[in-house]
Parts: structure tokens; C-alpha cells; sequence
């Protein structure tokens, strides 16, 4: 157990020094340090917790579709903006190396093992997934 544990952590720092992850680290800095996509952020957070109280009423809410559209054009802007869109890009690279590793591991044991997929992928708000660029930044 020692040694998978060892090789384990041996692959935890090949990934960390990949360039996949250095791509999202600089990224991830780069919006931190972007004005505009921190407040696009904040009203974003906003926007998706004006949508949720609407949600809990369903489509028949007065206020779902225009809240719905007020979350929507704010992640188009913050979309627009280059960083968030390269972070977004990054993030979804990294994810996407973490998952086929995970993958690789578990088909090496067996093809039946279950592995959890990459079910952030593609799913807004208005698709039962989360919205992206919550209150922990981007992403």
C-alpha cells in the first residue's frame, strides 16, 4: 500500500508540473487580477442567486425568464473577456487530463470499475448544471 501510495504522489507532482496545469494556474491569476471579470463575477453571483429564488417557483415565476436572461448575458461578458475564456479553455484541459488518467487507472483493474465523468462539462444554468464563474472565481 505504501508504494501506491508513493507512486500515487509521485504522478500527484507530474501533473502539478505539467504544462496543463501550469496553463490553469497562470490563467486563474490572470482573471484574479482582471477588474472587470471580478465584477462580472459578483454581479454574476448575483444574477444566479436572483434566477434561484425565481427557480424554486418554477417557469411560472413572473421574473423566471428575464432573470434567466440577465445570468446568461453576464456569462456571454464574462465570456468575452480573453482570461476567463483561456482559464475556462485551461480548466477544462486539466480536467479533461485528470479524467483520462482516472480512466486509464481504473480500465488497468477492470473495464467495469466505474469512474466518474466529466458531467461539468456543457451544463449551464439553465441545464440543471451549475453556472460558471461562481463566487470562487471563474470556472
Amino acid at each position: 500500500m505504501a508504494v501506491l501510495l508513493t507512486h500515487a504522489f509521485e504522478l500527484g507532482d507530474w501533473i502539478k508540473d505539467s504544462t496543463y496545469a501550469a496553463e490553469y494556474i497562470f490563467w486563474k491569476e490572470q482573471v484574479g487580477k482582471n477588474a472587470e471579470a471580478q465584477e462580472l463575477t459578483r454581479q454574476f453571483a448575483k444574477a444566479k442567486e436572483k434566477f434561484a429564488e425565481c427557480e424554486r417557483f418554477g417557469r411560472f415565476h413572473p421574473d423566471y425568464n428575464a432573470a434567466l436572461d440577465e445570468v446568461y448575458a453576464i456569462q456571454a461578458r464574462l465570456d468575452s473577456i480573453e482570461s476567463v475564456r483561456r482559464f475556462k479553455e485551461a480548466e477544462s484541459s486539466l480536467d479533461q487530463l485528470l479524467y483520462d488518467i482516472t480512466r486509464t487507472i481504473a480500465d488497468a483493474v477492470s473495464e467495469t470499475v466505474k469512474v466518474s465523468g466529466n458531467e461539468s462539462s456543457g451544463k449551464g444554468c439553465g441545464s440543471g448544471g451549475s453556472c460558471s464563474c461562481g463566487s470562487g472565481g471563474c470556472g
